[in-house]
């Protein structure tokens, strides 16, 4: 496909010319100042080109063209997402990278990047310690590679589980996806980072993503998309929040007064700098006026133009300098400034444990009759691994995030691209070099392994009735830009587990998938294991699960649907969001890219679920998932006992679990609560969890202490969250359908 490329030649709105020069070291430089007075120092010495060149990255072309100037002797890590900096007043440039699974497209620079399991796989461990160590992980890396800027983490919630994108979020509950998030962030900012959280708000498709308008009203959003990413910041304080690209009940997410202004600076007292997603400013003055501060990536709203609305008077200078002052403030909160990246050699091996701890406690037992799992080498004599390309690598999912796969893709990528990515960017699969079929066959020691590629259902049906075990490895490729056109898996791998489990009762699935998936096969497989995107060592943390050294303790952070009929919105749109057949938003200056239009064909997305997100839907509609939201088995069992729940100094929940089996493990104990008939709330929400080791026999007491907000509703015709007098439930279980502990309490309202 020809593509007109143009080169960079330089921002418009520089404003320099020649090699600045260096002025004497300012006060602004003396570190016991606050950020915000270190801010205004440096405000009082700018020119009004210097400020606007902090507002927009480079143009359209930088995506194409080579690496602008960066500064003396260097140059942009990534052009596409490079600010120049002001260096005649010590301020940096600001180098941007996503890192939702670890730093992506590091392999353009010939780097190595540790890969991840995806974030799907890290909410599954329901562990906010994990979250941390996940985030001082990702933080030292993208400091290794030399950026100080990481907007990769995202808190977008499951409302549609067809999501292409689902893999990169936590889940479709806003405490459990805000916590996890939040602890990631604050471990990243720990090292010097500016850190970003995406994608502001109610970002939950990617069908049509550039058009689509999300209606919902104001209570549902506040209570579940907007307050994940409020739990978020209360938790880490980030540096940025990137706006969507989609609309919010008519109004782009970028110029969303309500969410931007009136919610995230004001009501929630946000210091950093809002960033609009690639592509996702569509004006100047309206998007300045609410609350936008950054054009990514370049300088066509926020380059000349906005200068000139300054001058005109049409955005208040006052408007500017806060912007500005929102961009230096958080440089110098963060540390970018006092402490910036030195690029170093990554810790691969650092690399390796944290991604293999991940997806061990990550990966989700859904099924495991009569002990099928784990397999016991002493024992077993032969085993048929099948399907997934289980003999080379692990699937990743696809998009900006992508880690670029050391070594190359085990598969080669396939050539076809669907019509929403006519240049393949997002949709080439990526298989990581970690073949489960290497880890299976170290741990069957003695054992005959072998492999089929399972493409044909009667030829790996015929070996697996000669061996003792069939493992079959069943994976579906979502990526950013396209939804699932439904939750089947793809290429005929339904029929292929149908095949083998018919001819070997001892049939395990392992699925490597993005997300939710139905499965028609489920009563013929003796054990599945969810295994989501495993990363660089999924071939050693499957090993050990399947074989026993590591126990299984991974919860559903989703849930699964029996079929498509179950779901909110049976009928999905099926678009991409690049559509040669649908237009698409202008952009100006965007290389000519052949079948893709710049005017743009809008639709709504109406959520009129409203608070009904997830299990709270299954909950209230009396619906029967698959596999309910928290459900997760292990190698060993759990039993509850002895709930009691005060409301003194808020609401407190204190019971004991004990391990009734005979392998130590952990269980993530979770807590929800049922409000007063007066709350019109869904029947019932998760409130608080702990994730508890335990030996067997073991018992433990659990103390859980409640979040007053999460004892509340929003009011929004009042603006604000309150307490409903009356009786409340509460539960307590391994699972949001498995809860044997429960206790009334009386709240008065407050």
């Amino acid at each position: 496909m020809a593509v007109a490329l143009c080169l960079f030649t330089g921002s418009p709105s520089a404003g320099q010319s020649g090699p600045p020069k260096p002025e004497p070291k300012g006060p602004w430089e003396n570190r016991s100042l606050s950020p915000d007075e270190r801010a205004d120092l440096v405000i009082e010495k700018m020119t009004m080109d210097e400020k606007i060149q902090l507002l927009h990255g480079l143009g359209w072309e930088a995506l194409f063209g080579p690496p602008p100037e960066s500064g003396p002797g260097t140059r942009a890590i990534r052009p596409s997402e490079f600010i120049p900096g002001i260096s005649r007043l010590g301020i940096p440039d600001l180098q941007m990278t996503d890192a939702v699974v670890g730093v992506a497209n590091a392999g353009d620079k010939s780097r190595y990047a540790t890969a991840l399991p995806s974030a799907e796989a890290m909410a599954a461990g329901w562990d906010p310690a994990l979250s941390y160590e996940t985030g001082t992980l990702i933080g030292n890396e993208v400091r290794a590679h030399g950026f100080n800027l990481s907007h990769g983490t995202g808190i977008n919630l499951t409302r549609e589980p067809r999501n292409g994108r689902i893999f990169e979020y936590m889940g479709e509950d806003p405490l459990l996806a805000g916590t996890l998030a939040g602890q990631e962030l604050k471990a990243m900012k720990a090292l010097n980072l500016i850190t970003g959280v995406k994608h502001f708000v109610v970002n939950d498709q990617e069908a049509g993503r550039f058009f689509v308008n999300s209606v919902i009203d104001k209570r549902s959003m506040r209570e579940s998309d907007l307050l994940a990413f409020e739990i978020g910041l209360k938790e880490s304080n980030p540096g940025a929040v990137m706006c969507a690209y989609n609309k919010i009940n008519g109004v782009y997410a970028c110029e969303d007064d309500y969410s931007l202004n009136e919610v995230l600076k004001k009501e929630l007292g946000f210091k950093g700098f809002v960033i609009s997603d690639l592509g996702g400013t569509h004006s100047t003055t309206k998007s300045a006026l609410a609350g936008l501060d950054f054009e990514m990536p370049g300088y066509s709203f926020f380059g000349e133009p906005l200068k000139k609305a300054v001058e005109s008077g049409e955005v208040p200078m006052a408007r500017l300098n806060d912007m500005v002052h929102r961009i230096l403030r958080t440089e110098f909160d963060s540390g970018v400034v006092d402490n910036p990246p030195q690029a170093h050699v990554v810790d691969i091996f650092r690399g390796f444990e944290v991604a293999q701890k991940i997806e061990e406690k990550g990966a989700v037992l859904l099924k495991n009759d009569h002990g099928q799992l784990p397999l016991h080498a002493a024992t077993i004599k032969s085993i048929a691994v099948i399907g997934g390309h289980a003999d080379v690598g692990v699937m990743s999912g696809g998009g900006s995030g992508q880690v670029s796969p050391a070594g190359g893709s085990a598969v080669p990528p396939s050539p076809e691209h669907p019509p929403g990515d006519p240049l393949g960017i997002f949709s080439t699969t990526v298989y990581h070099r970690s073949a489960p079929l290497k880890g299976i066959a170290e741990k069957a020691k003695g054992a005959v392994v072998k492999f089929d590629p399972g493409t044909d259902p009667v030829s790996a049906a015929a070996l697996a009735r000669t061996l003792d075990v069939a493992v079959v490895f069943a994976v579906q490729h979502t990526y950013e830009n396209m939804d699932l056109p439904n939750l089947s898996l793809p290429d005929n791998q339904d029929a292929l587990i149908e095949a083998v489990a018919t001819a070997n009762p001892h049939t395990i699935v392992v699925l490597e998938t993005g997300g939710p998936v139905t499965m028609p096969w489920i009563d013929k497989v003796s054990a599945v294991l969810e295994a989501w995107y495993p990363g660089i060592r999924g071939s050693e943390a499957l090993a050990n699960i399947l074989f026993g050294d590591a126990n299984p303790s991974g919860k559903l952070p989703v849930t699964f649907a029996r079929t498509e009929a179950d779901l909110p919105h049976p009928q999905h749109v099926d678009q991409p969001a690049i559509d040669p057949n649908h237009p698409i938003p202008p952009m100006p200056n965007l290389p000519i890219v052949p079948g893709i239009s710049t005017n743009q064909t809008p639709f709504d997305a109406v959520y009129d679920e409203g608070l009904k997100v997830g299990y709270k839907w299954y909950d209230a509609e009396g619906k029967e998932p698959l596999f309910p939201f928290g459900f997760g088995l292990s190698y060993t069992t759990y039993s509850y006992s002895q709930l009691h729940a005060t409301s003194e100094n808020g609401l407190t929940v204190t019971f004991k679990v004990r391990n009734t089996g005979k392998h130590a493990g952990e269980e993530t104990a979770q807590i929800y609560l049922t409000l007063p008939a007066s709350a019109h709330e869904p029947p019932k929400r998760l409130v608080g969890w702990s994730k508890i080791p335990l030996s067997p026999g073991e018992q433990k007491e659990v103390t859980v202490k409640v979040d007053p907000q999460m004892v509340s509703v929003f009011n929004p015709t009042k603006n604000l969250w309150e307490v409903m007098p009356g009786e409340y439930k509460v539960w307590a279980g391994g699972s949001s359908r498995d809860l044997p502990l429960s206790a009334a309490i009386t709240l008065s309202g407050k």
